[in-house]
């Protein structure tokens, strides 16, 4: 799997750690970015369809080709219990080619959700069922089934690569992707992060200032910054 192709699917895909997935999904998406060093995160047009969407899974990913939904199909056999399907496109397109029906599907396999650099619809449907989608549009165009694309192959999806068996998280604020190699030591850095940040917010409801917690005001001076009444 070193690089893309096309009419395969891979039935073998190396999962990152359970624990540590499970560890990841108590944090947030911005927490987890800075921790890695402000990589991994996918474009910031790939947005929720419905305010309260959020999941965290290892990635099943999807090659699709403009305007057809079949790989999505395909996909559905290979989900195992605790996984996210990430849906790239040869090419761009903002068809619907997910809806509640294959939502359906996809949680009978035990799929935690769905992030797709393409469009969806039915999403009042997908909203009542709570399975949370992360997508680039809305959009009620149907698709076709007639072109092969590629299951559990790299993809590119929001801008960022994503393998097979990576770690998936979104929220509120965007998509982030953990290489699959790396999740134990991110969850570790993202919990000693929130500890930290607990500690800083503690001093802020107190009253401290970010200008001195921080140490800010000798840069500052150095500038040029002056008061004046």
């Amino acid at each position: 799997m070193e690089h893309t192709e096309i009419g395969v699917v891979h039935t073998k895909v190396d999962r990152a750690d359970p624990e540590a997935v499970a560890t990841l999904s108590k944090f947030g998406v911005a927490t987890i970015h800075e921790v890695m060093g402000r990589v991994g995160l996918m474009r910031p047009y790939l947005r929720p369809v419905y305010p309260t969407a959020r999941l965290c899974g290892t990635a099943v990913t999807v090659l699709l080709q403009p305007g057809d939904n079949w790989m999505l199909h395909v996909a559905a056999e290979q989900i195992e219990d605790g996984d996210v399907v990430v849906a790239a496109c040869t090419t761009e397109s903002e068809d619907g080619f997910f809806g509640e029906l294959l939502a359906t599907s996809f949680r009978a396999q035990g799929c935690q959700g769905l992030v797709i650099d393409g469009g969806v619809r039915d999403i009042t449907d997908l909203e009542r069922m709570d399975f949370p989608v992360f997508s680039r549009a809305v959009n009620a165009k149907g698709t076709v089934k007639a072109t092969l694309g590629s299951v559990n192959v790299p993809v590119v999806c929001g801008s960022a690569l994503v393998r097979p068996g990576d770690v998936i998280i979104a929220d509120a604020d965007g998509v982030v992707v953990v290489p699959r190699e790396r999740a134990a030591e991110v969850a570790a850095a993202s919990a000693a992060r929130e500890a930290n940040e607990e500690g800083k917010r503690a001093q802020f409801r107190a009253g401290k200032l970010g200008l001195d917690m921080y140490g800010m005001r000798g840069p500052l001076a150095e500038l040029g910054l002056r008061y004046e009444d």
